[in-house]
């Protein structure tokens, strides 16, 4: 399902805020896989609670860690339906799940966080999981 602009709009601006990067067109994915030198997080957004309540929340606050990916970026499960396939194409091995985050390393996935193990977290727990990844894959 595909939502209008003005709806989703509040929901996306959560992360624009936070300086990550849309990714509204699947041309765009490409080139941020492409060109992203060492980490890339994508950040499958959506409208659900679960988004707006955990992942989101958990994301902002990983975000503030002074390691984290090189590169943050997002698509809009049932906004920008093209660039959201585009993305979940680079995430092999997984189901689409919406919210999902994933890091590359160099085009590669590295690391994924798939909806059910955000559904029963709180933003605390998601936003640690995330740094304990961050330490991992993105530390130079």
């Amino acid at each position: 399902m595909q939502y209008p602009e003005e709806f989703i709009k509040p929901f996306r601006e959560e992360l624009t805020r936070l300086r990550v990067e849309e990714l509204g067109k699947p041309e765009a994915v490409v080139a941020a896989v492409q060109q992203s030198n060492g980490t890339l997080m994508i950040v499958v957004n959506s409208i659900c609670g679960c988004a707006a309540g955990k992942a989101r929340p958990g994301v902002a606050q990983a975000l503030k860690h002074e390691v984290k990916p090189d590169r943050v970026a997002t698509v809009f499960a049932g906004g920008d339906v093209e660039a959201t396939a585009k993305a979940r194409s680079y995430f092999t091995g997984y189901a689409p799940s919406s919210p999902s985050i994933g890091i590359l390393k160099d085009g590669k996935l590295v690391y994924m966080m798939e909806r059910w193990q955000i559904e029963g977290k709180g933003p605390a727990e998601i936003s640690s999981d995330l740094i304990s990844a961050f330490e991992q894959h993105c530390a130079n």
